[in-house]
């Protein structure tokens, strides 16, 4: 392993920082840190991976499940300023942006468990594929250090380190939550006009407001203005949540595969039906026809 002190400025706060070097293994590239100590302690996620420490997951699963919004600035005026300011709050005792969140729901916990990564993923260390292989016109042959692979052409191959370490349009964040929507029975309906989430098992003593107040703190990488309204079924203990756009309907299905909390009871959570009466997808594994969601109601 090698040590450079300020050998490079960090990919999110822009700071110079101590940079570390090393070989995992016969075989495999070399890596090193790419982000300081003190954003790795803010978000607590590695300083090479930028995975979360705990749970092993992207930060956008972490903080989508526990709706933990980052405070964390994106401009190049402020990084710099935040990053000083968090790095006094460390000092002081704070050891991580997670602990300025609150309580948890028991809900989001259960869905980082079943997603937590436990085992090593030796893939990650592989060579870098090689460029010159690309264009045809490496001449090393089986003696290049790097991978004689076609380069995939993909959204995976586009990631950035502002975007995984803020826990924004992360495409494998996104390909996490969406299977396990899926494999939790909230496949997104065929027809694209349904963008309407139903709620049932409500507290008797539940409030619409006290329902939107839930569902707005659980969305914090939805923005308020996607949606459209919330509509309480007072007699029947359940509610619609109703999205201006399919893709906020579908972010919200993936945070809630597990359900809401909601004093001490879990809310369950299925794609609403259209106006046709039909779901396109069936979203609850129940036959049960009292468990079948009614017509999703909107309003202007």
């Amino acid at each position: 392993m090698s040590k450079q002190e300020f050998g490079r400025s960090c990919g999110t706060c822009a700071r110079p920082f101590t940079v570390f070097r090393w070989n995992p293994g016969s075989g495999a590239r070399y890596k090193a840190t790419v982000i300081c100590q003190t954003c790795a302690k803010v978000k607590n996620v590695c300083q090479t991976c930028l995975l979360d420490l705990e749970y092993g997951l992207p930060t956008q699963v972490r903080d989508t499940a526990l709706a933990v919004q980052s405070e964390a600035p994106t401009s190049d005026i402020n990084r710099e300023y935040y990053a000083q300011n968090m790095e006094h709050k460390i000092a002081d005792g704070t050891t991580s942006m997670l602990q300025l969140g609150g309580r948890a729901s028991s809900a989001g916990k259960e869905m980082l468990k079943e997603l937590a990564r436990t085992n090593p993923y030796y893939k990650r260390n592989r060579p870098h594929i090689c460029s010159f292989f690309v264009k045809g016109e490496c001449k090393r042959g089986d003696e290049c250090p790097y991978r004689h692979e076609k380069l995939a052409d993909n959204e995976l191959a586009h990631q950035s380190i502002q975007d995984r370490y803020h826990g924004q349009n992360d495409p494998v964040a996104r390909r996490i939550m969406a299977n396990h929507a899926i494999a939790q029975g909230l496949k997104p309906p065929e027809d694209q006009s349904i963008m309407s989430l139903f709620l049932s098992s409500l507290p008797a003593s539940a409030s619409e407001a006290e329902i939107r107040t839930l569902v707005v703190n659980s969305l914090s990488h939805v923005p308020s203005s996607e949606f459209k309204s919330v509509v309480h079924v007072a007699k029947s203990r359940c509610a619609f949540v109703n999205f201006k756009d399919r893709t906020s309907a579908e972010r919200a299905a993936e945070a809630w595969a597990h359900g809401l909390d909601m004093d001490g009871e879990r809310i369950s959570v299925r794609w609403g039906r259209g106006k046709n009466g039909g779901t396109g997808n069936v979203s609850t594994g129940s036959t049960d026809p009292s468990n079948t969601p009614p017509t999703v109601i909107t309003t202007a």
